[in-house]
């Protein structure tokens, strides 16, 4: 097990994501079978879930005449618009039914703000209200965070960008996320993380450190 000290943070697994979803993610289901490997690895797990209100800004749906994946411009700034996707206690919003991680001790909800969307799961996309995860981290004793999940470029890359900017070490599983690459979303996501100082590893070397 790895240290204490450490957190697999495993992000929005869920439904609509998949393929076959609203907002499906290409091979989205395949990294479901390593991310249980992943967590059972690791003593601390936390999940995140998109969690949406039917009326939620982001949808282009409300937004008469607009398509989803324009881009619009909000008080916060540029937004992309989805298709309507992970509303609030419907089977598209529910986490992977292949997703075994029962010792997950939290889960963090977030785009249930109407007026807000939410990629990150430590700060909304008006990057000044906090879902309090970071607090959550270093009341545990978190010093380092691992993420992985969906999508690479968006949810997963966001969240692992404001992990570091709250102070934690930090890595992103690249082989266990799958990505979008929506106008190359992908490259410029590896050029933030990267610059941020965000580790780039594969599951074999989060293996490897645990067999150490």
């Amino acid at each position: 097990m790895r240290s204490a000290d450490e957190v697999l943070l495993l992000v929005d697994l869920q439904n609509d994501f998949m393929p076959g979803g609203a907002l499906a993610v290409a091979r989205g289901d395949e990294i479901v079978p390593l991310v249980n490997r992943l967590a059972r690895t690791f003593s601390h797990v936390v999940l995140t879930q998109d969690w949406h209100p039917p009326e939620h800004v982001s949808f282009a749906a409300n937004h008469p005449g607009r398509q989803p994946f324009e881009t619009f411009t909000l008080p916060y700034g540029e937004q992309v618009l989805w298709p309507t996707h992970c509303v609030q206690g419907t089977d598209g919003a529910a986490l992977h039914g292949g997703l075994d991680v029962p010792h997950a001790r939290a889960i963090i909800r977030k785009g249930h703000h109407a007026d807000v969307d939410s990629y990150s799961a430590f700060l909304e996309a008006d990057r000044t209200t906090p879902t309090g995860l970071a607090g959550y981290l270093r009341d545990t004793g978190v010093t380092r965070v691992w993420c992985c999940g969906l999508a690479t470029d968006y949810c997963v890359a966001w969240t692992a960008l404001d992990a570091r900017a709250a102070g934690f070490d930090v890595a992103l599983i690249e082989d266990a996320s799958r990505a979008i690459d929506l106008n190359d979303s992908l490259a410029l996501a590896w050029q933030q993380l990267t610059t941020a100082g965000v580790a780039r590893v594969q599951s074999a070397e989060v293996f490897a450190g645990h067999a150490r």
